[in-house]
């Protein structure tokens, strides 16, 4: 998750960054804008409702990827509560758990780790008879 007071570096030259204002478009997708003071490339911080489009499952609160799937709900951890966590639910997602957040929350995509599977290892390579 990015905070406002933290320093951030720049992913591309890793020079320091600052908060510039967001455009009338970007105040929907972005929760801030970053511009790099030596590169000046602009780097967005999508908003959460975000994390919930996409082709693999992400945590709703920081987004990572790096999920496990629980057979059943762990009472220890808290849900995630909101209207897409219930629309999930109901529309047969399964449950995640994020172990960064410690939160648990139903998700209908696979994860990323599953994506891989099933897929040759390399499609184009050349067989070279020895």
């Amino acid at each position: 998750m990015i905070y406002y007071g933290e320093m951030r570096r720049c992913g591309y030259c890793g020079g320091q960054v600052r908060q510039i204002h967001r455009t009338f478009l970007e105040r929907f997708s972005a929760q801030a804008v970053y511009q790099c003071r030596d590169c000046h490339q602009e780097q967005p911080v999508p908003r959460r409702f975000r994390y919930h489009f996409g082709p693999h499952s992400r945590c709703p609160q920081c987004g990572t990827y790096r999920l496990t799937r629980l057979g059943s709900r762990d009472r220890i951890d808290p849900m995630f509560a909101g209207p897409l966590n219930l629309f999930e639910r109901l529309a047969g997602g399964r449950l995640y758990h994020c172990c960064y957040c410690r939160i648990q929350f139903y998700d209908r995509r696979p994860l990323l780790a599953e994506a891989g599977r099933g897929l040759p290892a390399e499609p184009n390579a050349v067989k070279t008879d020895a």
